[in-house]
């Protein structure tokens, strides 16, 4: 099994088995959603998509971010401890944000898709080795600039390490999360929309056993937990 590595800026490239990383924070979000009963999430590239599916679909709700906050009209953000405190049972999710949703819009040569974060990691890397995958792209959607991304490049090689048959160090990977740049928004005690708290979320290695699947049905990408 080959490995690859790519960012939102040459994801389009990317073909066969894809796998688009979003540690801090939309794809713990999302499996935090799904933990709390959610039916499926639909991941869109803009905040108006996002309201227009919201006021089209019947019982869905809209999450995620613009600069880190939730936009006018959004029912909740992209902070997992927000989220840990919903019941979304049954419910249909749209969600946008500045990262993770824009990896999996352009990566439109995808096969096959995942959405990924450390908390469905090992779920993740089994449900891709029942593709029997020649090559596997990971998308770090964080990798913006220079010393930013830092947190899903972690994550994708905490997964191509287990892909491979390897033990990765979860301190170090957890380590790693802390010390990103986008962490530093959390451990700023003056920035309460950013709670400390979400690191604790986004490093829970395996919190949960399920994958995130993303298909694209009727011209929409869906995102579903799916058992390994």
């Amino acid at each position: 099994m080959k490995f690859r590595y790519t960012n939102l800026d040459t994801c389009h490239e990317a073909t066969g088995v894809v796998v688009v990383i979003d540690v801090i924070r939309a794809f713990t979000n999302a499996a935090f959603a799904f933990s709390k009963g959610a039916k499926e999430i639909y991941p869109v590239s803009k905040v108006s998509e996002a309201l227009d599916f919201k006021a089209r679909i019947p019982n869905s709700l809209a999450c995620g971010e613009v600069g880190g906050l939730p936009p006018e009209g959004f029912d909740f953000g992209n902070s997992p401890t927000q989220t840990n405190t919903l019941d979304l049972s049954g419910r249909v999710i749209v969600q946008c944000t500045g990262a993770g949703t824009q990896g999996v819009v352009r990566s439109i040569n995808a096969e096959t898709m995942v959405a990924a974060s450390l908390v469905v990691a090992s779920a993740t890397v089994e449900k891709i080795r029942t593709f029997g995958p020649e090559q596997v792209t990971f998308v770090i959607t964080g990798q913006f600039e220079s010393g930013r991304g830092d947190e899903d490049l972690a994550c994708a090689e905490y997964l191509e390490a287990l892909l491979r048959g390897k033990n990765p160090n979860r301190i170090s990977c957890v380590d790693r999360v802390f010390k990103s740049r986008d962490a530093l928004f959390h451990l700023d005690p003056n920035l309460p929309a950013f709670p400390r708290s979400d690191l604790d979320h986004c490093t829970n290695i395996d919190a949960f056993g399920f994958a995130m699947l993303v298909t694209k049905e009727n011209g929409h990408h869906v995102m579903r937990a799916i058992k390994p």
